[in-house]
């Protein structure tokens, strides 16, 4: 284990562990937890994306989870999240699109996932991008950076970091300019309350709006499917 600081953030990083995200939920439990800690590992052997499904972590790519700050849950930090991992890999030259609620494509391939939790005062945000390998996966397509671009490692998690200062501290106006420009879920067909309806935007509060028919209706992540 190494601890440094960089970019402001403490970075606690590890070789290979279990789960960053499962760490850092270990240092709340254990109050040893503060604003702006980032857990990272070169592999994990357990890593976890929602509803707990396996996340394939081999060396050569990026798994980060950072810890903030956050007394109330903010519908809103998931859109800022996705707008700073994109802004990232863009800046190497590369066009991502996100894919609600988590993912994050280039050419209609997966190359990055964001899973944020809460708990207590703090909210935990893993990150997890390929680099230098992406896993085969049998229900969608994966890519990696190295297919597009040189990346060292250290380059990119500074990035990172500041993009997610920055866009955590935009405007939320600005913030939903931008993930409505990236996104790749609009005018899509969901599943909410078992029956299909439209996705059009996002309000300013951060609710989904969905069109079903002329109703229009406002909504929260958990509660549709694509």
């Amino acid at each position: 284990m190494g601890c440094t600081a960089l970019a402001n953030y403490k970075l606690i990083s590890f070789d290979k562990i279990p789960s960053t995200q499962d760490y850092a939920h270990e240092l709340i439990s254990a109050g040893r937890a503060t604003d702006k800690t980032a857990v990272l590992a070169a592999a994990q052997s357990a890593g976890r994306g929602r509803y707990r499904r396996t996340w394939v972590s081999h060396h050569g790519n990026l798994y980060v989870s950072f810890i903030f700050d956050c007394p109330e849950r903010d519908s809103r930090l998931s859109y800022a999240i996705a707008v700073a991992v994109s802004e990232t890999i863009a800046s190497f030259g590369v066009r991502p699109t996100v894919k609600w609620p988590n993912d994050i494509l280039v050419d209609n391939k997966k190359i990055a996932g964001i899973l944020i939790e809460y708990t207590g005062r703090f909210v935990v945000v893993g990150i997890g991008i390929n680099v230098n390998s992406n896993p085969t996966v049998e229900k969608y397509k994966t890519t990696k950076l190295d297919n597009y671009s040189e990346i060292p490692m250290n380059v990119l998690l500074n990035r990172l970091m500041r993009n997610i200062d920055r866009w955590r501290s935009a405007d939320f106006r600005a913030v939903r300019t931008r993930w409505t420009e990236l996104a790749a879920c609009l005018n899509k067909p969901v599943r909410y309350q078992g029956e299909v309806a439209e996705l059009i935007g996002i309000n300013e509060n951060g609710a989904l709006v969905l069109r079903r028919g002329t109703r229009y209706l406002l909504v929260y992540g958990d509660e549709i499917s694509m």
